[in-house]
């Protein structure tokens, strides 16, 4: 019989894990690499060896946002059959979000309300509202949307507003008036459906 052990976290794991936890609770500049290194139990040499610098390891931080954000959305999407429903599930998604209990706003506007102008943060956020914007956008097309950029634009206010209010307001129904507004919008450009 053969005995399981179980691996230990990489010093990248461990450090991603711990930035993700620091800055996401208590922002980017307001966390340093001294705090970082201690609560992953690594030495600051795994750090600079692995990510360079603090700027390494916050866009390291930001790109795994991204891409546990866009999995999410995609994988809640993928419930639905049309893309009307999918563009609704679109905000379904934001509300599993933002209703959990560590939910404390959007990370990447945390992150470039901190940072300089054109910085890492700035760069990793636009990429990120980017591909953001690119879904709906091809969702509103695929949904018969006379004019999906515009769609997919007053969507997105949507999306950044329930984020805001259901982190400044600490209101959990953010996301729900968020969709209510989404399929009035839905209505409006597509025409009422039954």
């Amino acid at each position: 019989m053969a005995t399981r052990t179980a691996t230990k976290p990489s010093a990248r794991e461990r450090l991603l894990a711990s930035a993700n936890e620091l800055f996401y609770a208590n922002g980017v500049q307001s966390v340093g690499i001294d705090q970082i290194i201690e609560h992953a139990g690594v030495a600051k040499a795994s750090l600079y060896n692995t990510f360079g610098s603090k700027e390494g390891l916050v866009r390291a931080y930001l790109e795994s946002r991204r891409d546990s954000n866009l999995d999410r959305i995609t994988r809640a999407m993928a419930r639905f059959r049309t893309p009307r429903e999918r563009l609704l599930g679109f905000f379904d998604s934001m509300g599993e979000l933002m209703t959990a209990p560590a939910y404390n706003g959007c990370a990447f506007v945390a992150a470039s309300a901190e940072a300089p102008q054109r910085g890492t943060a700035e760069q990793v956020a636009g990429g990120y509202r980017g591909a953001v914007r690119a879904i709906l956008v091809d969702l509103a097309a695929e949904a018969g949307a006379p004019d999906p950029a515009l769609l997919a634009r007053k969507l997105h206010l949507l999306y950044d507003g329930a984020s805001v209010s259901a982190r400044m307001d600490h209101d959990p129904q953010a996301a729900a008036f968020a969709r209510e507004a989404a399929e009035d919008l839905l209505d409006s450009a597509l025409g009422k459906r039954d």
